[in-house]
């Protein structure tokens, strides 16, 4: 019995060393190679498509890629739309149209999405380039480049957490937010700094960006019916794929987020500005509870639950969310126009 156990406690032993080993080595196995590809987005860049250099936080400005109509004569606040986690400008297709009936309108991919720079800093740097702050001087960044004054912010899943954190920053700029299943109460891993800055979990999230990246798992989880997405929707959601080093720049990303905390829950009371919110009833990623907690935090709500939608009814069920938007705009002003 003894002996049995001695064996039984060495095999558990061996089991214990061998998973440490892994722990501490297996993630080097994943190369350091960048992706290849092209450095010029302007080269693989659609016909609509424009570049702009903006400042990124960090002494380095880096180039956007951003599709816009400025053309309309509509008085009032421009439209600009944020979209979500891995996806980019392209997300929006569906409804330019739409918005451009209303007022100007423009839509760009935030850092490192889409044909947007890839910047591939590390540590502190990183923390700079991906930050919430970043994030709110590349978007204002965009804004007074183009001489947009006021503008209402349509956000989709965390380009909703964007938009509400833009609301905060500068209210005087922001008339109106419409939101689409914002990240707002969802949550999501953080680990402390001395633990994500461990070579182990660089090449972690370098993996797990690769993965999100090449194969974009989330397109599907965000469809209440994948059979929806066509061939042409997978290849503007993976738009990124053309670009040298992506896989770097998601993975920089994906280190950053690991340490920063979604925390706009807290000053959602503060948030003055007439709001719209939109929730798919099969929202896997975003439960539509979650978004009715926030529309119940909001002083200046007004929600509307999509049928038969999942995480992206930009894409899935555009008819119900131009329906939506346009009768919430048409009530905030007129038909002419959102007077917000």
């Amino acid at each position: 019995m003894r002996t049995l156990l001695r064996i039984l406690l060495s095999l558990l032993l061996l089991v214990v060393l061998l998973g440490l080993l892994a722990i501490l080595v297996g993630p080097f196995i994943v190369s350091p190679s960048p992706a290849p590809g092209v450095t010029d987005a302007e080269l693989v860049a659609a016909p609509e498509s424009r570049f702009i250099t903006l400042p990124t936080g960090t002494d380095e400005s880096q180039e956007f890629h951003f599709i816009t109509r400025l053309d309309a004569e509509t008085p009032g606040p421009a439209f600009m739309l944020l979209h979500g986690f891995t996806f980019n400008l392209f997300t929006w297709s569906q409804l330019f149209d739409l918005f451009a009936q209303y007022g100007q309108v423009v839509a760009y991919d935030q850092l490192p999405y889409g044909l947007s720079a890839k910047p591939t800093p590390n540590g502190a740097q990183a923390s700079d380039v991906y930050s919430k702050a970043a994030a709110l001087e590349q978007l204002f960044a965009l804004a007074d480049a183009l001489e947009l004054e006021q503008l209402i912010l349509v956000g989709n899943s965390s380009g909703g957490t964007l938009a509400l954190e833009a609301a905060l920053a500068q209210p005087e700029r922001v008339a109106g937010l419409i939101l689409i299943a914002p990240w707002v109460y969802s949550k999501r891993p953080i680990m402390p700094d001395w633990l994500v800055g461990l070579p182990q979990m660089q090449r972690v999230s370098l993996g797990l960006a690769r993965y999100l990246g090449r194969n974009s798992p989330l397109l599907d989880y965000s469809y209440a019916d994948p059979t929806k997405i066509d061939e042409e929707r997978r290849a503007l959601t993976g738009a990124h794929r053309l670009m040298a080093g992506w896989d770097l720049a998601w993975g920089a990303l994906l280190q950053h987020s690991l340490t920063d905390p979604v925390t706009i829950a807290e000053r959602l009371g503060e948030i003055e500005q007439p709001v719209l919110l939109l929730t798919g009833d099969a929202d896997q990623i975003v439960p539509a509870s979650d978004t009715q907690a926030t529309a119940d935090a909001l002083p200046n709500a007004t929600l509307v639950q999509l049928t038969g939608c999942g995480h992206l009814p930009q894409e899935e069920c555009p008819d119900q969310v131009k329906e939506a938007i346009s009768s919430w705009l048409d009530t905030q002003g007129s038909s002419t126009g959102p007077a917000l």
